[in-house]
């Protein structure tokens, strides 16, 4: 590409830009102490716009078609750029200019013109080296169910920092196999998995951070293709026909997952999916709103959901059930159960218990892809 550093001009579409400028400008922090890192890098030539942000740990790179006259580089204030896009009019024409002799990004649209100040493209940091060696290719659809129905897990406490993303590696399941996710807070785990994708069989057992993960979801919304997925042991990069995003894993290892999973609960509880969590959502609204306590007491045929609380007084709804067991009273917080409830995707649901204490699993009776791990709380 011949890019010249000290000017570029272009016209491009205003939808085409808005679009990309979306998908760079969420990955710049807020607040930045390293002004470069606040611009998003703009790069000219005979393949189109290409638009690049980083915040050191996350990098996503996106080309998009253009008409470039001038061929050049620099890089401009992202969140004020996209803004500016924004608002614009819809099925405008945007003329993008820079020239480095007064170091501005003059933008036309209609009859409106912005000035923007920028900063030398020779600082905008790279964070491309180091050679990815395992590479396989995942349906949109496969990745999609991989994050959704793990990431409501990850751990939000940055002390346990090995705990604030999603655990992805090849594992062997009951049918073969499979590429496994894993998220988890202490609370509460989810563990999916698809057929392992013809590549990843070597993969490292990695760790993707909760951003990089938030970022590549937004991304698979726009696409219904395959997305190449290559990683190193410190590094992952999505490929997705015109965006590539790229980040930095989180050190640490996911690999003991499996003693917090119990094998040997016998006590049955099957659910109707929806029934069950309407009846836990109309029972949660008395508990309170630290603790969310919920109490399932359970005895042959019948399951009774109760929550007190001293400030709102108390609830209970009985529901029928087939239930088997002993009778058991086990209490949960109901915002964790109700977030296990939303990732079934069949009708019916198993709760496999111990007694009050252990942690209780939960599946979908027919197939058993995903498995969800919930610690009961004293109530």
């Amino acid at each position: 590409m011949d890019v010249r550093i000290n000017a570029m001009k272009l016209t491009i579409e205003r939808a085409a830009l808005l679009k990309s400028l979306a998908h760079v400008q969420s990955v710049v922090e807020r607040r930045n102490t390293i002004p470069i890192l606040a611009n998003v890098k703009l790069e000219g030539g005979s393949g189109g716009l290409s638009l690049n942000a980083t915040d050191m740990d996350l990098d996503i790179a996106e080309t998009v078609a253009a008409d470039v006259s001038r061929p050049g580089a620099t890089t401009a204030p992202a969140h004020t750029f996209y803004e500016i896009v924004r608002k614009l009019p819809d099925g405008s024409q945007v003329e993008i200019e820079y020239n480095a002799d007064d170091g501005q990004m003059t933008l036309r649209s209609g009859r409106s013109k912005f000035s923007l100040s920028c900063l030398p493209v020779e600082d905008f940091p790279a964070m491309s080296g180091g050679e990815l060696p395992h590479s396989f290719t995942v349906t949109a659809a496969e990745l999609k169910t991989l994050i959704d129905r793990t990431r409501f897990a990850i751990s939000t406490e940055e002390t346990r920092y090995y705990l604030n993303g999603i655990y992805v590696h090849a594992a062997i399941g009951p049918a073969g196999d499979v590429l496994r996710a894993v998220a988890t807070d202490g609370h509460r785990l989810a563990r999916v998995e698809v057929t392992l994708p013809e590549g990843a069989a070597g993969m490292p057992g990695v760790i993707v951070p909760r951003k990089t993960v938030n970022e590549v979801r937004k991304l698979i919304e726009e696409t219904d293709g395959e997305i190449t997925v290559s990683l190193s042991e410190s590094k992952i990069m999505f490929a997705f026909g015109s965006a590539v995003l790229t980040s930095k894993l989180i050190d640490g290892t996911g690999g003991d997952y499996e003693r917090v999973i119990p094998e040997g609960n016998d006590k049955m509880l099957d659910v109707d999916v929806k029934t069950f969590a309407n009846a836990v959502d109309r029972v949660s609204a008395i508990s309170t709103e630290k603790s969310r306590a919920i109490k399932l007491a359970l005895e042959k045929g019948t399951l009774t959901l109760s929550a007190s609380s001293p400030e709102n007084g108390s609830a209970v709804e009985e529901l029928e059930a087939d239930y088997q067991s002993t009778p058991l009273e086990i209490g949960f917080n109901s915002r964790y159960l109700l977030d296990i409830l939303g990732q079934l995707e069949g009708e019916s649901a198993r709760f496999a218990m111990a007694d009050a204490q252990s942690p209780t699993v939960v599946r979908e009776t027919v197939g058993d892809s995903a498995i969800y791990v919930l610690m009961p709380m004293r109530v």
